[in-house]
């Protein structure tokens, strides 16, 4: 356990769900060595088990260098701190952004000519389980943006739905979308419990 510690700094940290695997390494120019020997490690303990690395989906990021990282559907990298130190920022990826989009265009255009609340009431579910997902990293903007979005296009529905132009602003408040039609407004955040990071020996 000691072999990844100088003094109270953990040089290598990891993480891994299934076939996937992020590796994190200490940024600092003594330890520039690291990377050189757990690539080979992991390869020859790999080898051992007979399992290839996928050399097309792996690679190499240095964070310093404003480069970032998937994993699990949350993309990764560092930002600058109101402190002066660079703090690492977790946001829902691009990709499940749009693949978020474009389930829910579908759901709108199946039940385009249907009553408002059975629209609610698939997307609901959708919206629920994409933000518990998401709601542990640095997710605020993004909410806030799925929330307008289905907010403008549950308007829209309503508003052709008696076949007029417009959001109607001023005939629905947002305390009756959200309140008397139900529609999901549960996008707090949630900050993940904090655990000791299992380092590689």
């Amino acid at each position: 356990m000691e072999t990844t510690r100088r003094g109270p700094c953990t040089q290598i940290e990891y993480a891994r769900y299934a076939d996937d695997m992020v590796i994190l390494i200490d940024s600092h120019p003594r330890s520039e060595w690291l990377l050189r020997a757990v690539n080979k490690r992991l390869r020859e303990e790999l080898a051992k088990l007979r399992v290839e690395i996928n050399e097309e989906k792996s690679r190499v990021v240095d964070l310093r260098k404003g480069e970032s990282f998937a994993f699990l559907g949350f993309e990764y990298r560092l930002l600058p701190g109101t402190n002066g130190k660079r703090r690492v920022q977790v946001t829902p990826r691009q990709k499940k952004r749009v693949a978020l989009f474009t389930k829910l265009r579908e759901v709108f255009r199946r039940q385009v000519s249907q009553p408002v609340r059975g629209v609610i009431e698939e997307i609901n579910p959708i919206l629920r389980g994409w933000v518990n997902y998401f709601r542990i990293g640095h997710s605020s903007r993004c909410f806030g943006m799925v929330r307008d979005w289905v907010g403008k296009k549950i308007r829209r529905h309503l508003m052709r739905s008696r076949q007029r132009d417009g959001m109607g602003w001023k005939r629905w408040s947002r305390q009756w979308i959200y309140g008397s039609l139900g529609l999901f407004n549960d996008y707090r955040l949630r900050r993940p419990a904090l655990r000791k990071a299992v380092p590689v020996t």
